[in-house]
């Protein structure tokens, strides 16, 4: 490495620290993140980092130029939030009632801020161009905004060789790396079944087709296409997670609605599933003389990561941190939108340890925190990062 960034992010700490606390206390959910955008904006203006706005609404790409000529590398982080009422018990606790960063966006953000901030200190010895892409809507699966920052041509002018994401990991100590190539995240689909059967009274069930009965068949035989039709050493969820049926206890009801999601960590796996849940839903509802009408939402893709670049992130952080600090890791199917990202440009999806200990709550929980002496760690290796893929993609190192 020409340059070290390690310990560069401490003159900064206190500001990105209460940057993403200002962040923390007023969440945006997805699509609605104005404000937020105007204060990222504000603090790109501030230092002098030049940025483009407007993509998928409240997206933002930073750029910073190099002096040097060379290949160009994308940072990003999302902005929004979720509609989770916060339980912290925090100081900087959220203020919007019913809206949270629960999933560490504001800390994304602050880093991503952070590490702008560094690199464009160092644009004199930068060998190419530098893209901070500030991403909304991640959360809004299945649509997300980066389809819509992309089909709005955030990257049209400045094609990216390489897109790096980072994203906090409750699961992994302070500071631990998490990466690996291929699958790090899942394909990540929704469902929701229209069940109808034929109403009446609870007294004369052989004059109806009751619904509830013929739902509960078909989560019944949904719990098959797992343990009876994908290879073992395969991966795939089918979840049911919401049930909505009847309407007095004494009325057969003539229709249920049933909601759930499927995750998947291949493309093969994925349509294995979709086929035989489609077969099994059909099957089941007719057996039964209802019918049902499927709504199967193709939500992210699976996050793939360059095996080039996943060396690149272990090798970065075994430099910085060492060996005991990146543990291997299995992937996990939780679905991201950065994803549709890695279907376009080469990249690397990682993860950034950052549990506070005992009474750790996980991501998406109303009570998740994170330990914020992680931001120094996070700052100094998603800089120095960008740096080294500069350089390699001069080199044409580590080829895959």
């Amino acid at each position: 490495m020409s340059f070290t960034l390690k310990g560069k992010a401490n003159k900064i700490l206190e500001e990105i620290i209460a940057f993403r606390r200002e962040l923390h206390q007023n969440p945006e959910l997805s699509g609605e993140e104005f404000e937020t955008s105007l204060r990222i904006q504000e603090k790109l203006q501030m230092h002098a980092i030049p940025f483009k706005a407007g993509y998928a609404k409240t997206g933002i790409l930073g750029i910073i130029r190099g002096s040097k000529r060379g290949g160009t590398v994308a940072l990003r982080a999302d902005i929004d939030a979720l509609p989770i009422t916060e339980q912290t018990g925090l100081e900087f606790a959220s203020k919007s009632e019913g809206i949270m960063h629960a999933c560490g966006h504001d800390s994304h953000t602050a880093m991503l801020l952070g590490a702008g901030m560094l690199l464009n200190e160092m644009k004199e010895e930068l060998e190419g161009t530098i893209l901070l892409v500030f991403q909304p809507a991640e959360e809004k699966s299945p649509v997300g905004g980066a389809s819509a920052m992309m089909a709005d041509g955030v990257f049209d002018e400045i094609k990216p060789d390489v897109i790096i994401g980072q994203h906090v990991w409750p699961d992994l100590e302070p500071g631990m790396v998490g990466v690996r190539p291929g699958s790090m995240m899942g394909n990540s689909d929704r469902f929701k079944l229209i069940i109808k059967g034929s109403g009446g009274h609870a007294s004369m069930p052989h004059t109806t087709v009751d619904a509830i009965v013929v739902a509960n068949q078909v989560i019944t035989m949904l719990q098959t296409i797992v343990s009876r039709n994908i290879d073992p050493i395969k991966s795939a969820v089918v979840t049911v997670g919401k049930i909505t049926g009847g309407v007095a206890h004494n009325v057969i009801a003539d229709e249920v609605v049933i909601e759930g999601t499927i995750r998947t960590l291949s493309d093969e796996v994925k349509a294995q599933v979709k086929n035989r849940f489609i077969e099994v839903v059909e099957g089941t509802v007719s057996s039964m003389s209802g019918t049902v009408e499927i709504d199967y939402l193709d939500g992210y893709p699976a996050t793939v990561n360059s095996e080039k670049w996943a060396r690149r992130v272990k090798e970065t952080a075994i430099s910085m941190f060492g060996q005991n600090r990146v543990p291997e890791v299995a992937p996990s199917m939780a679905g991201e939108d950065f994803g549709r990202f890695l279907q376009a440009y080469p990249g690397v999806y990682y993860w950034l340890g950052c549990s506070i200990g005992e009474g750790q709550k996980p991501l998406h929980n109303p009570s998740f925190m994170l330990d914020e002496a992680i931001f120094s760690d996070g700052i100094e290796l998603m800089s120095q990062l960008a740096m080294d893929a500069l350089s390699q993609i001069k080199t044409g190192g580590m080829n895959d």
